[in-house]
């Protein structure tokens, strides 16, 4: 198995066209051809962390959040980002990032904080704009079926719970070759008219190239008339954070302690307590100060992330409990998502989750 094996597995959970435009994701170090002896998994990468890759005869870290997150001027170890970059190249190990891909994805880290905490019915909190694309294109009437069948294959037309959908109107299209061209129907030099089939279907960003493939590769005319819009639409299974239900509602003094226990935090920072049950929560992995009026827009009765500033707190407005575990501990779970996930599909080599702690805060 090769680097590229391993990361195009991980990008059919968390393609990396899902991220955020400030993110940096995918390979950062390496080279996708480089054969894989081992695999540790993350949530950051320091210089135990590659030590700990080393003991264990891994080659590629796939880490949750990138070292290398704004451009490097030089590579002199002079800080922990070059040090852990240095030791990195020269121990011949990758290093792979998901980060905000994987916070995206409606299975990712703010589910899988969802699914400790037992939340069901558990939706998408801020649902992503900007990802669905939409191919028109127009093909004889025979071969309508073949074009549109190939394209469900390359992924166009799901919808939610839905495959295989299309919308389909039938016409007459016109063209005329000129001296260069090879018309499939008709000859050149001479107008002609074609009963046509528009096919229109929609598709996830990321699958762009297959789909563009599966088009020019089916479609029988020598030039294809095409058109690729995207759409301002939000995809309701793609975006940051989710909100769900407890199975029965808490106190909210029961439901802090429960909280505290779950994610093995030494502190617990939340708003003022309002003397109303707990039954509807929103959760978002890392920093989420930015979802608080999402949450309180979705009617949640507590809201559970981290890096609430002072001030963010008074956001709460006596409407929801706000609830801050702290970063490293909103998304500790992150690493055995991607344990479990890549262990469905490799075995070939060793899938090691990695034994130490990041988390660079303390409480005493």
């Amino acid at each position: 198995m090769q680097i590229k094996d391993v990361t195009n597995y991980i990008e059919q959970l968390a393609p990396l066209s899902y991220a955020e435009d400030f993110d940096n994701v995918g390979l950062l170090i390496g080279n996708y051809t480089t054969k894989v002896t081992g695999v540790l998994v993350t949530l950051d990468t320091l210089e135990e962390t590659v030590d700990e890759a080393i003991a264990n005869n891994c080659n590629l870290i796939v880490s949750f959040h990138p070292i290398v997150f704004s451009g490097l001027k030089k590579i002199n170890g002079n800080n922990y980002v070059e040090r852990v970059v240095l030791k990195a190249i020269q121990h011949n190990i990758a290093i792979y990032a998901t980060h905000t891909a994987l916070d995206n994805v409606n299975n990712g880290v703010s589910a899988k904080m969802g699914e400790v905490l037992g939340l069901e019915n558990m939706k998408t909190l801020i649902p992503k704009k900007g990802i669905i694309k939409k191919l028109t294109t127009y093909v004889p009437f025979a071969e309508a079926t073949n074009l549109r069948e190939k394209l469900f294959e390359a992924g166009a037309g799901s919808i939610g719970n839905y495959d295989n959908c299309s919308f389909n109107v039938e016409g007459k299209g016109s063209y005329r070759g000129n001296e260069n061209s090879n018309p499939t129907v008709g000859k050149k030099g001479k107008l002609m008219f074609e009963e046509e089939t528009c096919i229109t279907v929609t598709f996830d960003s990321y699958l762009e190239g297959k789909i563009l493939s599966a088009l020019f590769k089916n479609h029988p005319y020598e030039e294809v008339a095409y058109e690729v819009i995207t759409l301002d639409n939000q995809n309701q299974h793609i975006g940051m954070g989710m909100i769900g239900e407890l199975s029965s509602p808490m106190n909210e003094k029961d439901f802090l302690l429960f909280v505290k226990e779950t994610f093995k935090t030494g502190c617990v920072r939340h708003s003022e307590l309002l003397d109303k049950p707990i039954k509807k929560v929103a959760v978002l992995g890392g920093s989420g100060s930015f979802a608080i009026k999402n949450a309180l827009r979705a009617g949640a009765d507590a809201y559970i992330s981290a890096d609430f500033k002072y001030h963010e707190f008074f956001k709460a407005e006596k409407n929801i409990l706000l609830t801050d575990v702290g970063h490293y501990e909103s998304e500790q779970f992150t690493k055995n998502l991607l344990v479990d996930y890549l262990n469905k599909n490799f075995s070939t080599f060793a899938i090691i989750l990695s034994e130490k702690s990041t988390n660079p805060i303390y409480y005493i």
